[in-house]
């Protein structure tokens, strides 16, 4: 069965073609700055390299025909036509309440991730032009959506309600929600594989650490509390985005300097972070040759990123009363090695060691960084969302349950 993944952002849409029985993967790329003039699709060839071709496209419709185009056409194809896509899955970034697992996309479906187009302004509209798109090019192609949010839908209410008046979360849905469920729900159960252990024993703490970066407690395989909250701003703090920060001091900026909502909103978003604080970069690679420079600030920008990841495991081993598991992923945390060190370094109290001449050579694959004498298993898991979303597609395609 062959699954095209896709990922549709506001200005692009990533693909991945995947032959599910085989876990194969027969091509992947994405196209970048759709609806302007200079957009462009760019994807990995057979022999590892990639190729860029310009596109004159003004919408998602245009961008995911040029993907078809690719996959079919004669010079770069992997696939005679159309009809060897037997289904397509798409990430939705928010579920709300409403969906708790992946779902094939109906027209009760579609309503529903219409719905939360409130408290995803930025995610669901793009993700639902994909959907669509798909619709008016593939038709009869079942699609299905696998949701950011669902994993998270186990958590109890003590852990996802904020203590604003109740009306907020009745009316308007205001509650911690979480995101990148599909790279935690992923990477909890392949170390459970990897190590040959049975989750529904395990405590573990998986951290998804990239230019975004969140942390969540998973107690016998569900979700029992995360980073991020009613939006991807909350938690950990981020290439660009701030993490958690004082409400107030949001409020008193807002007063003194005259910002908007929308202000506000850019500035916690998109100038905050890593790159908003050492005033270099949100590229964590960049900040580390700064930090090997002597730059003080980038020193300084390090040292608050680590600790706010340090401080997150630390709070999810006493919510879930142990931890048997630490789990390091995303790009951050499959790479860089001196950040994993770090983070684990004063977490020796209850029981982490690290073998640490072991740890600087992982890079990117798995491998337990823990020492044999370690009470906790500190492993390197890369994430792999397309698949757990291929996976999913393949499952409700086929009338199986989700595992």
């Amino acid at each position: 069965m062959n699954i095209l993944v896709l990922n549709c952002g506001s200005s692009s849409v990533k693909y991945k073609l995947i032959e599910i029985k085989a876990n194969k993967v027969l091509a992947e790329g994405g196209v970048e700055k759709i609806g302007l003039p200079d957009a462009f699709i760019k994807f990995k060839l057979a022999d590892g390299s990639k190729k860029i071709i310009e596109l004159n496209i003004s919408d998602h419709n245009g961008a995911i025909k040029s993907i078809l185009d690719i996959l079919t056409g004669a010079e770069f194809g992997c696939i005679k036509s159309f009809s060897e896509i037997d289904a397509v899955g798409h990430r939705v970034v928010h579920g709300g309440e409403k969906f708790n697992k992946s779902m094939l996309i109906t027209d009760e479906v579609i309503a529903m991730i219409k719905e939360c187009y409130g408290i995803a302004p930025l995610h669901n509209p793009v993700n639902m032009a994909g959907i669509d798109a798909i619709t008016a090019v593939l038709p009869g192609v079942p699609q299905v959506a696998v949701f950011d949010t669902a994993f998270h839908q186990t958590m109890p209410a003590k852990a996802y309600m904020y203590a604003l008046p109740y009306k907020y979360y009745s009316e308007d849905g205001v509650r911690r929600y979480g995101f990148h469920g599909t790279s935690h729900r992923y990477v909890s159960a392949r170390v459970c594989e990897f190590l040959g252990v049975d989750p529904k024993q395990q405590k573990i703490v998986t951290c998804h650490v990239g230019n975004g970066g969140s942390i969540t407690a998973v107690d016998g395989g569900k979700s029992v509390d995360t980073s991020m909250g009613l939006t991807p701003v909350e938690g950990l703090m981020m290439g660009t985005r701030c993490g958690d920060v004082d409400p107030g001091a949001l409020t008193f900026l807002m007063q003194k300097h005259n910002l908007s909502a929308a202000d506000m909103q850019s500035i916690i978003n998109k100038k905050s972070g890593m790159a908003g604080f050492s005033e270099i970069s949100s590229d964590m690679r960049e900040i580390e040759a700064a930090v090997n420079n002597g730059d003080e600030r980038a020193k300084l920008a390090l040292d608050m990123y680590e600790n706010r990841i340090t401080k997150y495991i630390g709070a999810y081993a006493a919510e879930m009363g142990g931890i048997d598991i630490i789990v390091f992923t995303g790009g951050v945390g499959e790479n860089q090695v001196g950040t994993r060190a770090n983070v684990c370094r004063p977490l020796k109290f209850m029981g982490v060691e690290i073998d640490e001449a072991f740890n600087a050579t992982i890079r990117g694959k798995e491998a337990v960084i823990s020492t044999p004498e370690s009470r906790v298993k500190v492993v390197v898991i890369p994430t792999d969302e397309e698949y757990m979303i291929a996976r999913d597609t393949e499952a409700i395609v086929e009338g199986r349950e989700i595992r």
